[in-house]
């Protein structure tokens, strides 16, 4: 019977049930002969029955007490809900992965088995990627690793412009800044900021970009740095309707040391017609002073 995996299978659970002959299971010998199982059915591109056996070999190692063991087959059944395109099932075996990793004290492997989830569901469900994604991020960060995050918030970062959801991406680039100024990364902190603005331009929501930029320059490095010049250009070059001033800003090198994906939108700018907010500039400069506001 050897390497048959549908006999494999029986023979394994059988070992695990209790009977009036079999008092106690016997996981180890059983988890063996899942694993067995398990490689046999994916060989044989049986991914359903493949997924099924790690689940089990999974299972065993965890009675084993060896969380880490049972963390890597774990991460195989998730490869292989990929294979069936079962994307919810990615999911939950990515963070049951992330969990046991977790239990034996590592955060760094459940972070990436996160990261991996999120990058198998990017496609298929990328409102699950990006929910990973931010999940990683939260494992690193709990254990104080915020800068092995940088490259899973640029990743979420992606994802949300993928889905036109720029709030949400701004959003993540100022997490970003944040995580960078607890490791005193001071350049990724300011890169995060542009991107940020520039995430609110491409959106065509001057007003949030303005307001970005004002609560940014609280935070004296970027202030003085060459990214708060360049997003204090294009805000300028925005306010005086400047099309192709917006244009030579987004071609600077500031910008092209940004990442792709930002870099890619910078050059869009702008997205919408921007006569009109040299209107509303206008206007708010001609307000009629109050004598009794202060502020």
């Amino acid at each position: 019977m050897g390497s048959d995996p549908e006999k494999l299978m029986t023979k394994a659970d059988k070992l695990t049930k209790l009977s009036f002959t079999r008092w106690s299971s016997d996981w180890r010998s059983a988890t063996v002969l899942y694993e067995q199982a398990a490689n046999g059915f994916r060989v044989a591109k049986s991914y359903e029955k493949a997924k099924e056996a790690f689940e089990k070999a999974s299972k065993g190692q965890e009675m084993l007490s060896s969380p880490w063991d049972a963390a890597k087959h774990m991460e195989s059944a998730a490869t292989m809900a990929k294979e069936l395109g079962n994307w919810k099932e990615v999911a939950d075996f990515y963070r049951r992965a992330s969990e046991l990793y977790n239990e034996c004290g590592r955060a760094q492997p459940a972070s990436d088995a996160l990261g991996k989830g999120a990058r198998a569901l990017e496609d298929g469900a990328p409102d699950e990627a990006v929910q990973l994604y931010i999940e990683a991020c939260d494992t690193l960060e709990e254990d104080g690793k915020e800068q092995m995050a940088f490259d899973l918030y640029r990743d979420a970062t992606r994802v949300y412009l993928k889905l036109e959801k720029y709030e949400d991406a701004a959003g993540i680039l100022l997490r970003l800044a944040l995580a960078a100024d607890k490791c005193n990364a001071t350049h990724s902190q300011c890169k995060a900021y542009l991107s940020a603005i520039i995430v609110y331009l491409y959106a065509h929501d001057f007003r949030q970009a303005e307001k970005c930029y004002n609560d940014c320059c609280q935070v004296e490095v970027f202030l003085n740095s060459d990214q708060g010049r360049c997003a204090g250009k294009f805000l300028s070059a925005y306010a005086e309707g400047d099309v192709e001033d917006i244009k030579r800003v987004a071609q600077s090198s500031t910008v092209s040391n940004l990442d792709h994906t930002i870099i890619k939108i910078a050059r869009k700018l702008p997205t919408g017609d921007v006569s009109a907010f040299k209107n509303e500039v206008t206007k708010d400069n001609e307000e009629p002073l109050d004598e009794d506001d202060l502020t």
